[in-house]
């Protein structure tokens, strides 16, 4: 009986080019359509692992850490300066999700920088703030702005102890005013003193003092014979 013999069936050569165009594991720089490229580790076509990507558009590089084509663990995000052309750090600090979470520090163009945890890419948690003028702000933050307990000390030493809301001075709060040797204790709404007591503190160790002092009040107890 004669044997027929049919012939083999080849693949397809295209579903050999795909095997090989799946990005997994360590790869050399890939260049993405609008110019971005990216070199580092991958995991079924997506970033994933150590890796570096550099934005054509902007100039901005991130290297760290990738989860599942996004930045999520540590990185820093660095982008080049207008006139130099050298690299300036912006961020460094924890990611998830393509956003800054967890502890993480921030340097500003108008020379502020903050350190301190971040959500969902916005800085709330508790957090350090360096103003240009020389003031600083620690202490609570939700959503860029101070919010809950925290401590505003100002160039000249003088600062504010207590709570906030929205950025602004509100609820108990003590100001020291240790320029004067003065302290004011009360509450306060918007940022504006609603009530409160103002007494000397540290008045002979103040380099600017009142003329007089604050009179003492003097208490009297009433009671029913």
């Amino acid at each position: 009986m004669p044997i027929v013999k049919y012939p083999r069936a080849t693949e397809p050569l295209w579903h050999e080019w795909d095997r090989k165009a799946q990005k997994c594991g360590l790869r050399h720089t890939v260049y993405a359509v609008n110019g971005d490229q990216y070199t580092g580790e991958w995991l079924d076509n997506l970033k994933h692992g150590k890796g570096t990507q550099v934005w054509k558009c902007t100039g901005a590089i991130y290297s760290g850490d990738w989860k599942f084509g996004k930045r999520d663990g540590y990185g820093s995000y660095s982008i080049p300066d207008p006139v130099t052309k050298e690299y300036k750090k912006v961020y460094t600090g924890w990611w998830k999700n393509d956003r800054k979470s967890g502890y993480g520090v921030t340097f500003y163009a108008s020379r502020k920088r903050y350190e301190g945890e971040w959500s969902g890419g916005l800085r709330s948690g508790w957090g350090r703030m360096y103003y240009p003028d020389g003031s600083i702000y620690e202490g609570q933050w939700l959503e860029n702005k101070p919010n809950g307990q925290g401590m505003l000390r100002l160039p000249n030493e003088n600062r504010y102890e207590g709570g906030w809301k929205g950025g602004k001075k509100h609820g108990p709060g003590k100001f020291f005013y240790l320029d004067k040797g003065q302290l004011f204790e009360g509450i306060w709404a918007a940022d504006i003193p609603k009530c409160g007591i103002l007494i000397d503190f540290g008045r002979d160790e103040a380099p600017s003092p009142t003329q007089y002092p604050i009179p003492k009040v003097i208490a009297w107890k009433f009671g029913v014979c």
